[in-house]
């Protein structure tokens, strides 16, 4: 057999990608409750909650041993991801880790960002030569990475950029290449261009795994409600107006996990196989969350729109987030581009 033929069909998890879950999964229940989320909305970035996330290792563990870090696959990574969305944490991990990664690909110094110390961010909509583009962390980033026609290049500001609003509670920014105070070129031509191309797909996937975590996370909360709540002397989760609403969330959470998994199984071992996984995993996902979340928080009723409640928060950012990368539309007409010239044996 194939020593990856099972694996291409099997994406449970082992005892090790368990135990790592679960210590990510404890940290944010203990330092990212919703309090913090929303004390974190005006800057959209909790410098203490980064801090603490950066020390235990959740920067330094995505890049490799040689590059001082620890060598984590994407597989690791999609399971942090799912914390980070399930506790909406005001940090912007991924934007971060898929920098570092592509800083590493390139051969660039990021010796200060791997560990954290100087935030690090990419434009995940590619843009193109000379127009300004809507970066999710670029009001805080001090190192942000684009591509600049046939150039991949690093931007830093003396001032970042002001923070634009937005329903995701990002730290987004506009930014204009020449605008930037500072512009290093860190490489260019077609093997830069398809380096960057692989960080956005890794971002594409990570994304997707967090808007899982966001949406079981809107779920569990959903199904507490509807155990305690009566009508007629029963329980709401008993009214398929109901259970079913909640069943179809629970299909969402599965399908999105598991197709987040697979492109970044796919995408670790045998990327030129199924290049078309990451951008269905975040299409599916970025269409899938707002639909799942607004579902969840209707069955709270009242309560589960209202400003105070969570669930409410959770819905914003089921939309928000999936819009970062710009249209997500554009990564489901790759899916079917890609399907159909496989198909067609092009």
């Amino acid at each position: 057999m194939d020593r990856f033929e099972l694996r291409r069909l099997d994406y449970s998890l082992t005892e090790d990608h368990v135990d790592l879950q679960s210590a990510y999964r404890q940290f944010f229940k203990t330092y990212c409750g919703i309090e913090t989320v929303w004390a974190a909305e005006g800057s959209g970035y909790d410098k203490s909650l980064w801090e603490r996330l950066c020390a235990m290792g959740a920067t330094t563990m995505a890049v490799s041993e040689s590059a001082g870090g620890d060598g984590a696959t994407l597989v690791d990574l999609t399971l942090v991801a799912e914390e980070v969305g399930r506790a909406i944490a005001p940090v912007p991990w991924i934007d971060h880790v898929c920098t570092i990664r592509l800083m590493e690909r390139l051969g660039a110094d990021a010796s200060a960002s791997v560990p954290g110390e100087r935030v690090a961010c990419l434009d995940p909509s590619f843009g193109v030569r000379g127009e300004r583009r809507l970066i999710p962390s670029a009001s805080i980033a001090d190192d942000i990475v684009i591509r600049d026609g046939d150039d991949v290049v690093r931007l830093s500001f003396d001032t970042h950029p002001p923070k634009v609003d937005n329903i995701g509670r990002l730290p987004m920014a506009w930014v204009r290449p020449g605008d930037a105070d500072h512009r290093v070129v860190l490489a260019s031509g077609a093997d830069a261009i398809a380096s960057y191309q692989r960080a956005l797909q890794e971002w594409r996937v990570m994304m997707a795994a967090a808007l899982a975590g966001l949406l079981e996370l809107t779920l569990t909360q959903a199904a507490e409600f509807a155990k305690t709540r009566y009508t007629l002397g029963v329980p709401i989760s008993t009214l398929q107006g109901i259970s079913h609403a909640l069943a179809d969330v629970a299909i969402t959470v599965q399908g999105a996990r598991n197709l987040a998994r697979r492109a970044a199984w796919f995408l670790d071992n045998e990327p030129d196989e199924r290049p078309e996984l990451a951008d269905a995993a975040f299409a599916f996902a970025a269409y899938e969350a707002p639909r799942a979340a607004t579902a969840a928080m209707h069955v709270q009723g009242g309560l589960g729109v209202s400003a105070e409640a969570a669930s409410s928060a959770y819905a914003l950012r089921a939309r928000g987030w999936a819009l970062a990368g710009g249209d997500p539309a554009a990564s489901a007409k790759r899916v079917t581009d890609l399907v159909s010239a496989r198909e067609a044996g092009v």
